[in-house]
């Protein structure tokens, strides 16, 4: 199984993500929060099941949130290392910034 590196801006979409839909009702950030996690330990086990979007960046959709997981595979070392949790109405080049 791989590692999961998930960068500080890539919490930060995670946080702020969950703060707003805290905001439009409650628990609801908190279902965000587990989605993510669930999805997240899916590419740790099957980092290679998602196809390559930009360059050698791969994005995994959330099933139930309109939302992109941007993440790379370090082979060498075995890591998946995860840029941006991006709603799917962002410019996606925002994670090129990064």
């Amino acid at each position: 199984m791989y590692r999961v590196l998930i960068l500080p801006l890539a919490r930060k979409d995670i946080r702020d993500s969950a703060l707003w839909y805290e905001k439009q009702q409650q628990g609801l950030g908190r279902k965000f929060t587990l989605q993510v996690r669930e999805i997240v330990h899916f590419i740790q086990e099957n980092p290679e099941l998602f196809s390559v979007r930009y360059d050698d960046v791969r994005t995994a959709v959330l099933s139930v949130f309109p939302f992109l997981i941007h993440y790379n595979i370090d082979e060498n070392n075995q890591i998946v290392i995860i840029s941006a949790i991006l709603h799917t109405s962002r410019n996606p080049k925002i994670w090129q910034k990064r």
